[in-house]
């Protein structure tokens, strides 16, 4: 979900991720993952990449290619420790060995439904309930990780190397404290998905298609009615699907939104102190980064590496997934 200049949880058709919307959460349960088992592999850095960090220049400063009300910018100089990061967002794969470790049941499980875009919903599939602003995605019973497309989805060995979706910010953090890692900052994303490079617009430049060649994973045609695929993907990809950027990362950018561990302001970063930054305090809301499969730069232009979105904690969705960090 977006924000208002005032912080305030936007509802207009620029919203990517749709927000659950239920009870607040007991932040002492989110912060530990409740139901998280000892850790996996405590120590292990296996399929990550450790990034020297340093300063580097966050946010964005051309307003008029970005999003002002979400705090976009403006651009500053961020000094950042050394940390590990994966090199993918966690598969359906390492979630099914956290599931079978742990047994851990997840909030889109629990609630019996979660968030689906409908073009990836058969012609037959039942009225459902959708979302206003967003008519696009729909409330579907029987959606969640293990059926990213509904009740008649499942995970084939094909799906298995995709990112995980429909999982909370609670479901994130609990396979982090079970495999010894935690989220990563915002600031530490940021870095990142830069990959090197400083201020463009991509992990790889400020061409979206050097050459006439795909990078990442989004919404190419006219959204939502015809996505062309030129991409060679209608939904989600299977990680490693695009070149990784400078630090050996993939899919920094679309394919599934990524969970970080800040809370989101539109303003706090502006007056915060810069170094190791960890966001606000309190808030309602934890930042997503990275856009996905659905993002269109006729409604959501949220595929830069600058840009930035939140959800609710609470919230599942079929394209918001994660990926791993810990301290260098």
């Amino acid at each position: 979900m977006c924000a208002d200049d005032d912080g305030a949880p936007s509802h207009d058709a620029a919203c990517c991720a749709p927000s659950h919307d239920g009870p607040p959460r007991d932040d002492a349960t989110i912060a530990t993952g409740a139901g998280a088992a000892p850790h996996r592999v405590a120590g292990s850095t296996e399929g990550m990449v450790l990034l020297p960090g340093g300063r580097f220049l966050m946010g964005n400063g051309d307003p008029a290619v970005g999003y002002p009300q979400d705090g976009e910018g403006p651009v500053r100089e961020v000094t950042l420790r050394p940390f590990w990061l994966a090199e993918t967002a966690v598969t359906n794969a390492q979630f099914a060995a956290f599931v079978d470790a742990t047994g851990h049941p997840t909030d889109a499980e629990t609630y019996g439904w979660s968030f689906v875009f409908g073009g990836l919903l058969p012609d037959d599939f039942p009225d459902t309930r959708g979302v206003a602003a967003a008519p696009w995605w729909r409330e579907v019973h029987g959606a969640d990780w293990r059926h990213p497309d509904g009740p008649q989805s499942s995970l084939d060995d094909a799906r298995m190397q995709h990112p995980v979706v429909h999982v909370s910010y609670a479901d994130a953090m609990a396979y982090c404290a079970w495999a010894g890692g935690r989220l990563p900052t915002e600031a530490e994303w940021e870095y990142a998905a830069r990959g090197g490079l400083e201020q463009k617009r991509y992990p790889w430049g400020d061409d979206l298609t050097p050459g006439g060649v795909h990078l990442c994973n989004i919404w190419q045609g006219t959204f939502p009615s015809a996505n062309t695929n030129d991409d060679g993907h209608y939904g989600a990809a299977p990680v490693r699907s695009y070149p990784p950027n400078g630090f050996g990362l993939y899919e920094m950018t679309g394919n599934a939104w990524e969970w970080c561990a800040d809370w989101f302001s539109p303003g706090f970063h502006i007056t915060a102190a810069h170094d190791n930054p960890e966001g606000p305090p309190l808030g309602t809301h934890r930042v997503i980064r990275g856009g996905s499969y659905l993002c269109h730069e006729s409604y959501c232009y949220r595929y830069r590496v600058a840009a930035r979105s939140a959800n609710t904690p609470d919230s599942t969705t079929g394209n918001t997934g994660f990926r791993v960090a810990r301290d260098g």
